[in-house]
């Protein structure tokens, strides 16, 4: 896995897509810092830039350098939960402005999964991470879902877990002035 890592975060740094296994459904990724990648993404997605991306962090430590402040809250919930979970959180900062939404929101998970907690570890940066389906589609529960349209226009495909069936997409919590609202269970 070692050397999927080091492949995968090279196209990272060169401010290229990716396409990998999540500890949710198989998601587009790229540098959620760098607005220019991020746009790639929205492309391949045939998707508006109005519509926020998920980000996905290694950490509580790594989330916390990119939101002004953690609710605690959200570190309540997440230290009860063992879903993956996606919180909107106010306030984001040192993220690529496209990522965010128009009411200067972001949704970030903090990743279960072993590859990909190890990549974002390794590259220093959080990720986007966005179902892999073109805008509109069927979000795809298999590697072999997955349309030639995104697959052959990514800058690399992770050679991994492409025979896994994905459970389903994260739970995603949006917490507001203390308030907790499940928006997908």
């Amino acid at each position: 896995m070692r050397s999927i890592i080091e492949k995968t975060k090279y196209f990272l740094k060169e401010s290229k897509t990716i396409l990998y296994p999540t500890d949710t459904v198989w998601g587009i990724g790229c540098d959620a810092t760098n607005s220019d990648a991020v746009k790639k993404v929205y492309k391949l997605k045939n998707r508006e830039e109005s519509k926020s991306l998920i980000i996905l962090v290694d950490s509580v430590e790594m989330l916390e350098r990119y939101l002004k402040s953690v609710p605690k809250e959200a570190l309540e919930y997440l230290s009860n939960t063992t879903k993956p979970t996606t919180i909107i959180y106010s306030d984001p900062i040192n993220l690529a402005q496209n990522t965010i939404a128009g009411d200067n929101t972001i949704a970030i998970r903090i990743v279960q999964d072993e590859f990909c907690r190890n990549l974002i570890r390794k590259f220093g940066k959080p990720i986007v991470s966005t179902s892999a389906n073109v805008s509109g589609d069927p979000t795809p529960k298999t590697f072999s879902e997955i349309s030639a349209a995104i697959v052959n226009n990514v800058d690399y495909v992770v050679n991994l877990h492409q025979d896994s069936i994905a459970e389903k997409s994260s739970t995603i919590v949006k917490i507001d002035n203390g308030n907790v609202t499940i928006i997908r269970e």
